[in-house]
């Protein structure tokens, strides 16, 4: 699974700490993270809360990432920038709990962390425990056991709400404010990940013209 990281500004200074723990709890799973920034609170390529959701969007409707760890000084906002869009199931997790309940109940594909809210001394420890639980076993596989079979009708029925709710993709790309898009996906480290691993075409050719103007 490729696992994106984006940090939005108020919270970049904990990114390397983020990535760092991140990394060290999926990487033995067999699992490969991609850290989109941004990389610090000095980084010149500023990030907010709503542009962590375009970018998120991108990076899953493009099939660049499986997954994406995101979010900012409750989590709220990310949380609510990101399912803004298609093809994105973001979750509010707080505690490893949280995100076991998120994969096995709901099945999304992306989290909002609170990165500021409640982050004090034993933060990382916290951190470390969420992602064990978030990706200990594939996602959608039930609790409890016997709710396994509604839980996951319930989250294919979504699925196909979203898809009438929702424009798709390049639509919303090409009507976003071209300055919001553009910074969303002006990381230094952004082409590089991106054009490395999007499977799909028509949103790289979409996103190429975007980056261009």
């Amino acid at each position: 699974m490729k696992i994106a990281l984006i940090n939005e500004n108020s919270q970049a200074a904990k990114n390397e700490m983020i990535y760092n723990t991140l990394k060290a709890v999926v990487e033995p799973m067999g699992h490969e993270v991609f850290n989109y920034g941004m990389y610090s609170a000095e980084d010149t390529n500023q990030l907010t809360y709503v542009q962590n959701g375009i970018l998120a969007a991108v990076l899953l409707n493009s099939g660049a990432a499986d997954y994406v760890i995101t979010g900012c000084g409750t989590g709220e906002g990310a949380m609510l920038a990101c399912n803004a869009f298609p093809g994105v199931l973001c979750g509010h997790i707080e505690s490893p709990l949280d995100a076991y309940l998120f994969s096995q109940v709901n099945d999304g594909n992306c989290i909002a962390l609170p990165f500021a809210e409640n982050f004090g001394w034993g933060g990382e420890l916290n951190l470390t425990y969420i992602f064990e639980k978030l990706f200990c076993a594939p996602g959608g596989g039930g609790y409890p056991k016997e709710r396994v079979v509604p839980e996951q009708r319930n989250k294919k029925i979504l699925d196909e709400v979203k898809k009438v709710t929702h424009n798709d993709m390049i639509s919303i790309l090409e009507g976003l404010d071209k300055d919001l898009a553009q910074g969303a996906l002006a990381g230094a480290h952004f082409s590089e990940y991106f054009f490395a691993n999007c499977r799909d075409n028509a949103i790289a050719d979409a996103v190429k013209k975007l980056l261009a103007k």
